[in-house]
């Protein structure tokens, strides 16, 4: 068996083949919004995924572990639900935030963003806010 050999992925060249989904909501049909998500790679018990959206998407969750979340470029609001309590944060190009496990989070785009995210597996998603 030959060993596993680690190969480079260009994240510019993978958000450079996204189609732009301009209007993301939380119900969207998934096969529309399929071309602005990209998978790169396996990464332990999840995926890195690349995305570029406007919009709002569904509350989801990883209750496998922690989320990394990382702006490529544009700006996004995370919205957090601590208990009953929501709590948003500002994310610009260059930052990035954990997630942490089983945390429901979603996110407001009026403009465009492009993520990075390093994300467990599985997610659980509703349009709704949970209870």
């Amino acid at each position: 068996m030959a060993p596993n050999r680690p190969v480079p992925i260009s994240v510019d060249d993978a958000i450079g083949g996204l189609r732009f989904l301009p209007d993301r909501t939380p119900t969207i049909d998934p096969e529309r919004s399929a071309e602005a998500f990209a998978r790169l790679s396996a990464y332990r018990d999840g995926a890195i995924f690349v995305g570029h959206w406007a919009g709002t998407s569904e509350w989801e969750r990883h209750t496998a572990g922690d989320e990394v979340v990382m702006i490529i470029d544009g700006t996004t609001t995370i919205y957090f639900l601590d208990g009953e309590a929501e709590h948003s944060a500002t994310l610009r190009s260059g930052e990035l935030v954990v997630v942490p496990g089983g945390t429901w989070h979603r996110f407001e785009t009026p403009d465009s963003v492009k993520v990075l995210s390093v994300t467990p597996q599985p997610t659980d998603h509703t349009a709704d806010r949970p209870v």
